[in-house]
């Protein structure tokens, strides 16, 4: 069996691929497709889609993250692998080679839902929350301790670089060299490898005022150390991605609206206001272009659903039923379901006036926030030396005082790229490049998983 190196390289698209030489000498070497998008363009449902060849109907992740009805809470980016309630790519690769009495070996490196994975080799972000509330940066994996040994190697991974007003290359890089390491010491027959690089700023300037061709070329040439590693190995390398990016020139506010209506309860309290579910008669999971509106009684659907139709922004209200053309009739997607126009996005905040914004709003706080907040990609503009001013607040931190690193702006006009909708041109879809049968110019995202295993010879 010869090994196979999936990259997932997020933003990548058939029309920027003649910026990335590396991926671009791959793609001549077999064959280059794009990938209608699955609802909504967004990470964890690319992924789940493409590691199983479901719809998120069937896979149940709907979303980044969603409201979880048995708690009642909103909760994002969850890294069990349980999540997903179809079987992914590597566990059915491992089932049918054990069943032809072969040896098989996976490693999933910083792909989502990687914790409690049916995988030999691990590696995902997981920083140290302590009971104060204090919070240290690190990643984890498996076999245990492996990321003890890596950092040890390449350096601690640059989470700032991550995600956040420095969310940029330097995370990227790291990954790319992990992963490198992880094919000399461990021979995976399947590598799956996240690169995130171009996520960044053509979310937070919108594409056509990134300079693409750069961002695109920096990626590949962070490829490179693994693509060396995957030549040493003599593996084959396949190339994802899971959405290209638009541009956007307003926010639209769901929340807002429904809280005008009366429908939104929320407690204030010394944190600012918060968002009180209990006392909610619905309420709307944001993300990018696409909202979840959860409603608590089915006779309040109509009402909810009549309040969006006349929304500037919204360009579709799905209700019940209609859910299921977008592969979204779950049980876990929201009774409403919200598509943005073309140049618009929806935004979370649920608060009238900024002075009671809950606390959270002007920190980086994925795990807290009840919906997606790109703001969390940009220094609040207010701040005249904002890296001066995270810095300080570093300083009380350390000194042991509890603190918050406000510097995101509450401004979300100031965002100007986005994702979840399908792309107007085929040339600006998900890319996907691979080697052996063609399987034409255009290849459905549920595909994937299938065209792997026969990569794999284990169809």
């Amino acid at each position: 069996m010869q090994p196979l190196v999936l990259i997932n390289a997020v933003g990548l698209t058939p029309r920027l691929l003649e910026h990335a030489p590396r991926l671009k000498a791959i793609a001549a070497a077999g064959w280059v497709a794009n990938m209608p998008e699955v609802l909504p363009a967004v990470t964890c449902t690319a992924q789940a889609t493409l590691l199983t060849g479901k719809l998120p109907r069937e896979h149940g992740v709907v979303a980044n993250g969603w409201l979880f009805r048995d708690t009642n809470e909103v909760r994002f980016w969850q890294q069990s692998n349980k999540l997903v309630q179809s079987e992914p790519l590597y566990g059915t690769a491992h089932e049918r080679a054990k069943e032809r009495g072969r040896a098989f070996k996976s490693a999933k490196l910083f792909w989502w839902f990687n914790q409690g994975a049916a995988v030999d080799v691990s590696v995902t972000p997981k920083p140290w929350y302590g009971v104060d509330g204090d919070k240290v940066f690190g990643v984890t994996g498996t076999p245990v301790g492996i990321e003890t040994g890596i950092e040890a190697r390449i350096g601690k991974f640059p989470f700032p670089a991550f995600w956040g007003p420095m969310a940029g290359l330097p995370s990227t890089a790291w990954i790319a060299e992990c992963a490198a390491l992880v094919l000399g010491d461990h021979a995976p027959d399947l590598t799956l490898v996240y690169l995130p690089h171009l996520d960044y700023d053509p979310q937070r300037f919108g594409p056509s005022a990134t300079d693409m061709a750069r961002c695109v070329k920096e990626l590949d040439d962070a490829c490179a150390p693994l693509l060396d590693a995957a030549a040493r190995l003599g593996a084959k390398v396949w190339v994802v991605s899971e959405y290209g990016h638009c541009d956007v020139t307003r926010p639209v506010f769901p929340n807002r609206e429904m809280r005008k209506a009366g429908a939104v309860g929320v407690r204030g309290g010394p944190f600012g206001e918060q968002l009180d579910l209990f006392n909610t008669r619905a309420f709307a999971v944001c993300e990018h272009q696409l909202a979840h509106v959860y409603v608590d009684q089915p006779a309040g659907i109509p009402t909810v659903a009549q309040l969006f139709r006349t929304l500037p922004g919204v360009a579709r209200v799905l209700v019940g039923e209609e859910r299921a053309e977008i592969g979204l009739d779950h049980p876990r997607s929201g009774e409403v379901i919200l598509l943005a126009e073309r140049d618009a996005w929806f935004a979370y905040p649920f608060w009238l006036d900024d002075a009671v914004a809950p606390d959270y709003a002007r920190a980086v706080a994925i795990h807290h926030k009840p919906g997606y907040d790109p703001c969390e990609l940009f220094f609040d503009p207010a701040l005249r030396f904002p890296k001066l001013h995270a810095a300080r607040r570093l300083l009380r931190k350390k000194l042991g005082f509890r603190t918050i690193f406000d510097v995101v702006p509450l401004d979300a006009a100031i965002v100007r790229g986005s994702h979840g909708l399908p792309a107007a041109d085929p040339l600006d879809r998900p890319i996907l490049i691979g080697h052996g049968p063609n399987p034409g110019l255009s290849v459905p995202m549920t595909a994937v998983r299938d065209l792997i295993l026969g990569a794999l010879d284990l169809e």
